[in-house]
């Protein structure tokens, strides 16, 4: 079983489960979605994290805030940035991976694949999780049809590996045919809304127990 760290502390997630984490820019969601990944770092689990927005070294530090100064993490990351822009070396870092773009969805999913194996096999690690952060980045690159069917094919390889997925999305940033239309691909929905008070930002779940 798997755990929302302070998101829900009291609610279990079932393994092979598909998160969605939804709201407008400034809610906090990629914090929350890694906040999540670092609780389960800190049970021994396993991290992957998809990046479609930030380069690995970025996603490794924002990992390494996360997570309490003496855990020895296992974690992996997916670039889809670095290779793109073109700017800087491509690291030697056995924890990181490198797509070509966000467009190239059939890397992606090779090289989620490849960690997902190494973490099971050479590690051991039975309980995973997987950050994708973001899918609206994927949108901003490929058609919805295209997105849906990658997602479609990436949350399977999460159920069948028993892992447990969370996705970032900016709600506000495509129509609501859009979202609801990717929003059957999840098992449960983590959304945030804005506070008028300039307080914390409201946060509903769908289809989480505790």
């Amino acid at each position: 079983m798997y755990d929302l760290a302070d998101v829900r502390p009291d609610t279990e997630i079932d393994p092979g489960t598909n998160l969605l984490i939804t709201g407008p820019p400034l809610t906090g969601k990629r914090q929350i979605a890694f906040d999540i990944l670092a609780s389960g770092a800190q049970q021994g689990n396993g991290s992957i994290v998809v990046t479609t927005k930030d380069g690995a070294d970025k996603v490794l530090k924002t990992f390494s805030d996360s997570v309490d100064p003496h855990i020895e993490a296992n974690i992996g990351v997916v670039d889809c940035v670095t290779k793109q822009s073109g700017i800087g070396a491509v690291d030697e870092d056995p924890r990181i991976k490198y797509a070509s773009s966000p467009v190239d969805m059939t890397g992606i999913g090779i090289k989620l694949s490849e960690f997902l194996q190494e973490f099971y096999e050479t590690r051991g690690l039975t309980e995973n999780r997987v950050l994708l952060h973001s899918i609206s980045t994927l949108l901003m690159y490929s058609n919805l049809q295209t997105v849906f069917r990658f997602l479609h094919v990436f949350t399977g390889r999460i159920q069948s590996a028993d892992a447990m997925g969370v996705y970032v999305i900016d709600s506000t940033g495509h129509d609501d045919q859009t979202m609801n239309t990717l929003k059957q691909l999840f098992d449960a929905v983590i959304e945030l809304e804005e506070n008028n008070d300039g307080e914390e930002p409201v946060i509903r779940t769908a289809g989480l127990s505790s």
